[in-house]
């Protein structure tokens, strides 16, 4: 669970969402669960507000967007809640945070996270809740 600073392919792995299923689908492949910087398939630091991330609920309907300015975004599965005094059990949650990547200050091909004095740090993002009807 420390960042290496090699950006591997998620394809042909259980990281792989490009195409939708289930959250819990492969999560028996990844132990202890997911934990891991996703990288952002868009235009270094564009400033842009962009797509990051859908989910939905089907049972429910429920869904959830997550658009960002950010390059990254943290997928975390509530692996250790069980450790907790609260009444959640393992995996009874997930995270997307958006971030710029671990480790970014010892890897200079990463998009910098240094902030000189005078300059300004601002970043965007939006959780966006919804329900499907189908």
């Amino acid at each position: 669970m420390i960042p290496t600073g090699e950006l591997v392919s998620v394809q042909g792995t259980p990281l792989d969402f490009r195409q939708s299923h289930s959250i819990g689908e492969r999560l028996h492949q990844i132990e202890p669960g997911y934990d891991h910087n996703y990288v952002l398939n868009k235009k270094q630091q564009s400033g842009d507000l962009e797509l990051a991330a859908t989910v939905c609920e089907p049972k429910s309907g429920r869904t959830m967007e997550c658009y960002t300015t950010q390059p990254g975004v943290q997928f975390y599965t509530g692996n250790f809640l069980s450790q907790d005094v609260h009444t959640f059990d393992k995996y009874h949650g997930f995270c997307l945070e958006t971030q710029h990547y671990p480790d970014s200050p010892n890897h200079p091909e990463f998009p910098t996270t240094v902030l000189k004095p005078n300059e300004h740090f601002k970043e965007v993002t939006v959780y966006k809740f919804g329900v499907k009807n189908e």
